[in-house]
């Protein structure tokens, strides 16, 4: 190991993040390829954005625009969420009848607070179980990053 440089080896734990995180994903057969950004890619596929969503309802009821800016804050921005992304999930977690959602004014139908429901706790701590070991595959890896390229 210590015939290697000090770039090498951050080169090689980078390759290692990327693919504990699930690589670099190439496009479907006909479409244009566009590399994806193996981190928010796999916290998007791998229910982290229902689970924040889930237990941010729990803490209190709250609405989409809400919701997309504590996720961002949360995350440093490394997630953010847009409205194309947010209300199809909210409504989806609203059909599966994990949430509710009632209008803060509603002959204005102004914003829509949403709660969660008793099938959406059991939801919330099946994905606190699930998410866990890919949450934390992540932070190792990031982990191991900054370890091998700042030393630390």
């Amino acid at each position: 190991m210590a015939d290697r440089s000090k770039r090498e080896r951050s080169r090689e734990a980078v390759r290692e993040a990327v693919a504990q995180a699930g690589g670099l994903e190439a496009a479907a057969p006909g479409r244009a390829t566009r590399p994806q950004d193996p981190i928010t890619g796999e916290l998007r596929r791998r229910d982290v954005l229902p689970l924040l969503v889930l237990h941010l309802i729990a803490e209190a009821p709250s609405y989409g625009n809400q919701l997309m800016e504590r996720i961002a804050g949360m995350t440093a921005g490394v997630l953010s969420v847009n409205p194309n992304t947010m209300y199809p999930l909210l409504r989806e977690l609203e059909r599966r009848g994990l949430i509710e959602g009632s209008w803060e004014h509603p002959e204005r139908r102004t914003r829509r607070y949403y709660s969660l429901t008793r099938d959406g706790r059991k939801e919330y701590e099946r994905l606190v179980e699930e998410v866990r070991p890919f949450l934390d595959s992540v932070r190792t890896s990031i982990d191991e990053i900054v370890r091998e390229v700042y030393g630390s």
